[in-house]
């Protein structure tokens, strides 16, 4: 038990200081014991949300913090939570406002404050650009880890295989999303498909320029161990999976408003429901959870490719958070259920020896 709170200490004092000023600021806007407790309620409901619907966002992000020396898992867990809190919980809402109603961000805030309801709908304006990027970004995300030709562990084995031999094809997996992207644009009204696909190369582009980055940097540290130095950065890492959880916390952030439409109430209910999966990263990293169950990761990342797949087709549909969340969780107790399976398998084929 000891073991288990020390990886979620930080997140547990994050909580209590949220909840502190979810009670004081209910208090304070209401006047009233029950408009506090109203308060506190949603900002619970909201991390328990968050939490709920991202936890293939911490098996993703521990497949990348795996590789990264100590340092920087904990400049993920700290120094990364203040773009993950203030950056997509607080600044993130108030830009797409300011962009949306051609204002400054004084008064995006001013508006967030103190009319909620002309916030909300601006925010909510823009969700074809952020349906657009976030999705494009997280498909490529979860394609890259299938079309992969030396992936030798699938889990999903006809499919899998499939998706492995044909990435010997430059690039297939860009093509691929961009004819998606190209068909859903075609059930758009013309000036939204404009904004849809803009959306959706820049969210491309992205992911192609922190693939980029990353590599520059892992190529900066082997000419260093060639010439006999030490070094783990993990810089790369880092800024790939600030990004990454960015684009997780797209879908959120707008989902949020079902439940409230003021910004501080929204943004401490997340920002715990962040700061969470970020501990449970780091716990699946340290309990080497990835390597014990050997299709956990495949399942998170089936996951991405739903998640983003949903995003996408929501600039059309909308297709409520709970469904998102349940495909999520299911397709990861799926990956986990077979991954249990197949230690079962290897103990019968393979009995420890007596002692």
């Amino acid at each position: 038990m000891q073991t288990l709170f020390r990886y979620y200490t930080f997140s547990l004092i994050f909580t209590v200081v949220c909840l502190g000023l979810a009670a004081w600021y209910g208090m304070a806007s209401s006047g009233t014991l029950i408009g506090m407790a109203q308060v506190i309620w949603i900002v619970v409901i909201l991390s328990v949300l968050e939490v709920s619907l991202s936890f293939d966002n911490a098996v993703v992000n521990a497949s990348v913090l795996k590789e990264m020396d100590e340092i920087w898992q904990k400049r993920f867990l700290t120094w990364g939570i203040a773009f993950a809190v203030f950056g997509m919980r607080i600044v993130f809402p108030l830009a797409i406002v300011a962009i949306a109603a051609n204002i400054g961000p004084m008064e995006a805030l001013d508006l967030s404050l103190n009319d909620p309801a002309k916030y909300e709908e601006l925010v909510s304006s823009a969700h074809i650009g952020i349906a657009g990027f976030g999705g494009a970004f997280l498909a490529m995300v979860g394609m890259k880890f299938f079309f992969d030709a030396e992936k030798d562990i699938h889990w999903i084995d006809s499919i899998e295989q499939a998706l492995a031999k044909v990435s010997a094809l430059p690039a297939i997996e860009i093509a691929v999303l961009l004819l998606g992207m190209w068909g859903i644009s075609t059930l758009l009204p013309v000036e939204d498909a404009h904004t849809f696909l803009v959306a959706g190369m820049l969210g491309l582009v992205t992911f192609i320029a922190v693939e980029a980055v990353s590599h520059w940097l892992e190529m900066r540290e082997e000419a260093a161990r060639a010439a006999g130095a030490v070094v783990r950065s993990g810089l790369g890492g880092f800024l790939y999976l600030n990004i990454l959880d960015a684009s997780f916390s797209f879908d959120g952030v707008i989902g949020a408003f079902a439940l409230s439409n003021n910004m501080i109430v929204i943004a401490l209910g997340l920002s715990i429901g962040a700061m969470f999966v970020r501990s449970m990263t780091v716990h699946l990293v340290r309990q080497g959870t990835l390597a014990e169950y050997r299709y956990l990761e495949h399942g998170a990342f089936w996951a991405i490719v739903v998640l983003g797949a949903i995003m996408l087709v929501s600039a059309v549909v909308h297709i409520p958070e709970t469904i998102t969340g349940l495909i999520g969780a299911i397709l990861i107790g799926l990956s986990f259920w077979w991954s249990v399976r197949h230690q079962k398998a290897e103990r019968l084929a393979n009995p420890a020896p007596d002692a």
